[in-house]
């Protein structure tokens, strides 16, 4: 059982406004397991002057997943289209223009601070970044020759 989604309730209500009453199936036309549900979008598609998708099932898929994934946890998503978490993450989930837009408006990330012109204490107040350089102004600093000379990675 999956919900159904807001963006196909009125599709799906003027068909059952149309049916037959009694109707068991509002849609019928693809109720036959030889149905070649292919065509017939891929002719929409075309009539429209749009650009055909090699793999159309495939990416209409890729594209709800990764749609849901951003309102629901991810075995709820995969509970409702049928795969598994390591299937989704390798094969549907997308990143999309959006997830790129929303990270360069995010509101939690500073501003960066360009070009650096002295030394950090100057930039602690700066008022262009106030809460994580105020921060920053409060660190100690550490004395010359007690900090390893490689990084806390191994040299390899």
């Amino acid at each position: 059982m999956i919900p159904l989604f807001p963006e196909l309730r009125p599709y799906l209500k003027e068909c059952f406004d149309l049916a037959e009453p009694g109707t068991e199936y509002v849609i019928t036309r693809y109720r036959d397991t030889n149905a070649n549900l292919r065509t017939q979008p891929l002719r929409v598609i075309q009539r429209a002057g749009l650009q055909r998708w090699a793999r159309l099932f495939q990416n209409l898929r890729n594209t709800r997943e990764t749609e849901l994934a951003e309102d629901f946890p991810m075995h709820v998503v995969c509970q409702w289209s049928g795969s598994s978490l390591p299937i989704a993450a390798k094969h549907y989930l997308q990143v999309t223009d959006d997830h790129f837009s929303k990270a360069v408006r995010n509101p939690m990330q500073q501003p960066a601070v360009f070009p650096r012109t002295g030394p950090q204490s100057d930039l602690a107040l700066s008022t262009q970044a106030p809460v994580l350089q105020r921060d920053a102004a409060n660190c100690q600093k550490v004395p010359k020759g007690q900090a390893p000379r490689v990084g806390l990675e191994p040299t390899t």
